[in-house]
Formats: C-alpha cells, sequence, structure tokens
C-alpha cells in the first residue's frame, strides 16, 4: 500500500472554506489509491480563537507565566481541537477517520518540555487505523515522554511531526499543505519576479532556512532527507503541483530546475561588530561570546582586527560583554545579508564576480562577504535589501 503524510498548516484549517479544501485534498489521495496519513497544525494564528497564541496569551494574561509541563499541556489543546474536527468532516462524507494524539500516533520523546527531541517512533497505532481502512487524523507539534507527559516539539513542530511519521511509516512521499505555491526563487514581498522553484535539494532548503527564507521548518527536512523521502511544499487553496525536495533537484513536471543559483535570501537586524585589539586572543573571544549564547553569523578574521556579524537582539548584551573585557570595538547597525544559494556553484568560476558586478551596477556597497561550496552572503544596508536581491535575481536569470 502507498502512504503518504499531508500536512496541513494552521491557514489551512482557518475557516469552513478552508477545511473543505483540507477535506478534498485527503479524500483525492484516497480516490487516487493512495492511503493519506494526516498531520493537523492548530487552527489560524494568532487572534483565532484556538491558535497555538490565542491559547498561550489567555493563559499569561490572565495568570502570568506557566510552568513548562503546563505550557506543553496548553498548547497541545490547539492540534487536538483541529484533529477532531478534520475528522469529524472526513466521517460526515463517508470516510471512516479517527483524530489521534502525538502519542497516541506513536510520537515518543525524551522529557525536555517546550522542544522536546524525538527518542523513537512506534508505528502500530497508524498501521492499525490503515488495516480498518481509517483515515488518521493526527494533532501535529506534540509527542509523549516514556512515563505518558505530553511534550511539544518546538516551533515547526507540525512540519517535524510529519516528516517524523512519514520515516517511521515508510511513506512515499509527504505533501506539506500551506497558502503558498511552493518554495519561491526570492521573497516576493521583496522582489516582484520571484518565481516558484519546482525542484529543490534538502541541502539547499537547509541553506535558505539558515539564510532567511521562510521555508519548511529545518527539523522536518533533516528527518526526511536521513529517509530520503520527498517532501512537496503545495498550496491548500489552489492545485499547482508546488516544490519538489529531493536529494538532488532533477525535472519535475516537465520543468527542469538546472540553474546555477538556486534562489537569494535575505537576513536583516544585523550589526556589524569589528574589534580592533591587535594582540586579542581570537580563541578566548570566540569563545566568551559562545558562553553568552550569542550566535555570530559572518566572519571574517585578520591579524589587525577581527570582523563579525550578530542578529541585532543580541547587540546590547555582546557590547556589554565586549566593555567588561576591555575590548576596543566599533558597530555598525541596520544591516542585512543577502545570501545566493546553489548547489551548482560548486567549483565554477566567476560567480562572486557576478554578485559584485550586479551589486554594484546598483549602486550597493558591499560591507562584508563570506562563501561556503553551495552560498555566498554578502553584508550590506538594511535599506538596499529590495535592490539588491532583485539585481542578483535579475542577474542570475532567475
Amino acid at each position: 500500500m502507498n502512504i503518504i503524510v499531508q500536512k496541513f498548516g494552521g491557514t489551512s484549517v482557518a475557516t469552513d472554506e478552508s477545511r473543505e479544501r483540507v477535506v478534498g485534498k485527503v479524500i483525492a489521495a484516497k480516490t487516487a489509491r493512495d492511503f493519506p496519513v494526516v498531520v493537523v497544525s492548530a487552527i489560524g494564528r494568532k487572534g483565532s480563537p484556538y491558535a497555538t497564541d490565542t491559547l498561550l496569551d489567555f493563559v499569561t494574561s490572565h495568570v502570568g507565566s506557566i510552568m513548562d509541563r503546563e505550557y506543553d499541556l496548553l498548547l497541545s489543546c490547539g492540534e487536538i481541537i483541529a484533529a477532531v474536527v478534520i475528522a469529524t468532516l472526513l466521517t460526515n462524507k463517508g470516510y471512516k477517520a479517527k483524530a489521534l494524539t502525538g502519542g497516541q500516533a506513536g510520537i515518543i520523546t525524551d522529557t525536555h518540555h517546550k522542544n522536546a527531541d524525538l527518542l523513537y517512533t512506534h508505528p502500530d497505532p497508524i498501521l492499525a487505523c490503515i488495516e480498518q481502512n481509517t483515515i488518521p487524523v493526527i494533532a501535529g507539534f506534540q509527542g509523549m515522554s516514556k512515563d505518558g507527559e505530553i511534550t511539544t516539539l518546538g516551533r515547526g513542530g507540525s512540519d517535524t511531526t510529519a516528516a517524523l511519521l512519514a520515516a517511521g511509516l515508510k511513506a512515499s512521499r509527504i505533501e506539506i499543505y500551506t497558502d503558498v505555491d511552493g518554495i519561491m526563487t526570492a521573497d516576493p514581498r521583496v522582489c516582484d519576479k520571484a518565481k516558484i522553484i519546482p525542484a529543490i535539494s534538502y541541502n539547499e532548503v537547509f541553506q535558505m532556512a539558515d539564510s532567511g527564507a521562510k521555508v519548511i521548518h529545518p527539523r522536518a527536512v533533516e528527518y526526511a532527507m536521513r529517509s530520503n523521502i520527498p517532501l512537496i511544499i503545495k498550496n491548500t487553496f489552489t492545485d499547482e503541483v508546488g516544490t519538489c525536495i529531493t536529494q538532488m533537484a532533477k525535472i519535475v513536471n516537465g520543468k527542469n530546475n538546472h540553474h546555477l543559483i538556486t534562489s537569494i535570501a535575505h537576513r536583516s537586524d544585523r550589526v556589524q561588530f569589528t574589534i580592533q585589539d591587535i594582540e586579542v586572543d581570537d580563541q578566548h573571544l570566540l569563545d566568551l561570546i559562545a558562553t553568552q549564547n550569542i550566535s555570530i553569523d559572518l566572519i571574517n578574521i585578520f591579524p589587525q582586527y577581527k570582523v563579525f556579524t550578530v542578529d541585532r537582539q543580541h547587540q546590547a548584551a555582546l557590547e556589554t560583554l565586549l566593555k567588561n573585557s576591555h575590548h576596543q570595538y566599533t558597530l555598525l547597525e541596520d544591516c542585512a545579508k543577502v545570501t545566493v544559494i546553489g548547489e551548482r556553484m560548486t567549483g565554477v568560476p566567476g560567480v562572486m564576480a557576478r554578485i559584485v558586478k550586479a551589486l554594484q551596477k546598483a549602486h550597493i556597497e558591499i560591507l562584508q562577504t563570506a562563501d561556503s561550496l553551495t552560498t555566498i552572503g554578502c553584508l550590506i544596508r538594511q535599506d538596499n535589501v529590495s535592490r539588491a536581491v532583485s539585481a542578483l535575481h535579475d542577474e542570475f536569470l532567475l
């Protein structure tokens, strides 16, 4: 039997109309002789009555902070409600369905509340549903510890649930339904020429997420990659084919994705620090920063000075640390990192030259660069992001 996992996000289950579309997608899969295993997020987003953030705000605004165990118990409610609703709708249309919590579906985690790690999956409860021709509808974002405590998997946890279950069930594919047609070559809010990417590799998706793109949660991609299960990002509200994520991006649905560069991502709110101490101990400095849980982004180390960037939320803490350690430094605020991503650039000469040319032509100053085998990142001023992304998008014919 060909098992597929279909995950539907909060906007997909937010209204009567959208829930009808969800049910239609599930029934269509069943009709096509795939057996759907359904995973759902909580209904809607912040402000919706049963959204995760709404539930959290309700309790914290009335009684204050919540203990970690009770936090997980509360946050699991939104997905359970959504699972019951979708299972009931399927039943009302003549299809046997059963709502399950994450724990009931066999997701067993450690006891680290609010961001639990998987210990193992136990697929027997879902397989029992399938044997009885019953569609399992599973509450995403949650699992259960070995001693029966409800746990949650952290933000993006419903994507992770789908990937975990797919691996345990040896599913043929994972379909992640959201409110966009797929992964795009750039953020359409800053680049009006952004297009859907028909096929992309797991590694490129990791790089996009790390570089600021709002794509599928990296943990979900990791679990899918381990089991070599294709991930397909689709739109609940359209019939577009979406984006297929596999080990190697190939021809998908007749479309070839052999561009040298796959996408342009950006991350705002960067602050550039320059450490001017000539005699500074590099290892000691980096260890000191790490002890404060401050993540460094772009970094260049020279004998005379060190340059790196951090997220603006860490600026005050880092300044305090450097002052207390008597390090001399300067900083540049209101920066952003624009990253060019593509597996096919590895070993290809001239990519950096094209980036520099495109940004210079757009009169954009490059403040710092860093690269890996599949990425080249450029630090620029925040107010140049839209022009920079569009210039690079045009240069690489995306």
